[in-house]
């Protein structure tokens, strides 16, 4: 495979895996993206400009185990917060494994506390899927880079000289509504290998990268 659209940890893992490659793209909602952080109602938490405190002792679910926004950027802030392990910190500790998933079990009271990919938390509120009188968001993380696209630093080689550049022009050029829908997002913009230098460094951080 030459060319993956990956999650932000899974990109870095891949190309820390493969010598070359790079990302060349990313969405443009992707240069700033978001975990929200979710109550159920009956914790009585509110929203707050940082981790609320209160967190602690409760019930949590991240997304997947290795998604980005389910998992590595909110264990980084519990960890900063706290200066303990998810484990530490809460009662129970579970991996719903997607971001509607966890909407779901924290919607459900089945897990007071969880955190999800801002995108989906907006796009199931505007189909109607969430009740907000039973789950809320209570905490917005900082922003940081997400999907992107990734080439082997082969192509060129395999595929001719100047691939690697007209395979990025084509993305970047993208304009079809139907293609940037299944993705989904708004555009394509330039992406580098340095843009995920944050994401490489909290993966470190957190043992999840060696």
């Amino acid at each position: 495979m030459q060319l993956s659209w990956f999650g932000g940890l899974s990109g870095v893992r891949a190309r820390a895996l493969v010598p070359g490659s790079k990302a060349i793209a990313q969405g443009f909602e992707d240069q700033a993206f978001e975990t929200y952080f979710i109550a159920h109602q009956s914790t009585g938490l509110k929203p707050a400009n940082k981790l609320p405190a209160d967190i602690k002792g409760k019930t949590f679910t991240f997304g997947s185990k290795g998604s980005t926004s389910g998992r590595l950027m909110p264990e980084y802030y519990i960890r900063k917060e706290f200066n303990a392990a998810p484990e530490e910190v809460f009662s129970k500790v579970g991996f719903s494994g997607n971001h509607s998933k966890t909407i779901a079990l924290v919607q459900s009271g089945s897990y007071m506390v969880g955190a999800v990919n801002f995108q989906v938390w907006l796009d199931e509120i505007k189909e109607g899927k969430i009740d907000v009188k039973k789950v809320s968001v209570i905490w917005k993380t900082p922003t940081y880079p997400d999907y992107q696209w990734t080439i082997r630093g082969d192509a060129d080689k395999i595929f001719g000289d100047g691939f690697t550049a007209r395979v990025t022009k084509a993305l970047l050029s993208m304009t079809d509504p139907a293609l940037l829908a299944s993705f989904p997002r708004k555009s394509f913009v330039p992406a580098s290998n340095a843009d995920y230098q944050p994401i490489l460094d909290v993966a470190k951080q957190i043992k999840l990268i060696d």
